[in-house]
């Protein structure tokens, strides 16, 4: 099986970057969803990590990122929350399937 494009760790490492973001802003529950995120990325079910693996590499770090870093902003601010780090990449799938079209 080919190593996936995106880590585990690597898309772990995205929420403690915004949690830093965050507490650097003082923005104290934004630090707290996305560790919380964070810590519920330890079980993002494998499937879904080469899904998201997958889709990353086909359409490109700018494309991911232009939908990708938006979504973080806005669990910083509170204009939107996730129970589990499954349910964030989940909706970041959604996301960028309709960029495709």
């Amino acid at each position: 099986m080919a190593k996936p494009a995106v880590s585990r760790d690597a898309f772990r490492s995205f929420f403690a970057l915004y949690a830093a973001k965050a507490h650097h802003d003082n923005k104290p529950e934004g630090e707290y969803r996305l560790m919380k995120l964070f810590g519920s990325s330890e079980n993002i079910p494998d499937d879904l990590l080469d899904l998201w693996s997958a889709r990353a590499d086909s359409l490109g770090p700018e494309t991911v990122s232009g939908v990708l870093c938006p979504r973080a902003r806005d669990i910083a601010n509170g204009s939107v929350s996730y129970d589990h780090a499954s349910d964030f990449l989940h909706a970041l799938l959604r996301e960028l399937d309709q960029t495709r079209r």
